[in-house]
């Protein structure tokens, strides 16, 4: 064995924690949901998971895109930057479920990572440690 996560590579990756974010903010199972915290963390990784990962996930770059696209053309220049803070303010200040949190968490994420800045650094950064764990 040459990595922590085995053969489960960046898109088992991605898939195991989107699954354990949107089933783990659920109650009525044998665990406790997660917490506000444990979510935006797992949707941090997930969000450079799904970076890393390429097809099939692509599709959820893709659609990412899109959505920043349509921004671009409602608002012209309003940046990926921009995007990337105005979910980050949405994330801290608007009272969201935590599966909500952890959905747009995967967003920031992913946002974030092609933003530039302190944010794309430190997504880049868990890209990278994804890509070496997942192998």
């Amino acid at each position: 064995m040459n990595s922590i996560f085995g053969a489960l590579g960046t898109v088992g990756l991605a898939g195991v924690l989107t699954a354990l974010l949107w089933l783990g903010t659920n109650s009525g199972g044998r665990l406790k949901p997660l917490g506000w915290g444990w979510c935006l963390l797992l949707s941090m990784i997930a969000g450079a998971a799904y970076k890393a990962a390429g097809p099939p996930f692509s599709l959820i770059s893709s659609l990412v895109n899109d959505l920043i696209g349509l921004v671009d053309k409602i608002m012209p220049g309003y940046s990926m930057p921009a995007v990337a803070l105005t979910l980050l303010i949405v994330i801290l200040w608007k009272k969201l479920t935590t599966r909500q949190v952890s959905m747009c968490g995967i967003a920031f994420w992913y946002v974030a990572s092609g933003a530039g800045g302190a944010w794309g650094i430190v997504a880049d950064k868990i890209e990278l440690i994804m890509r070496s764990f997942a192998g």
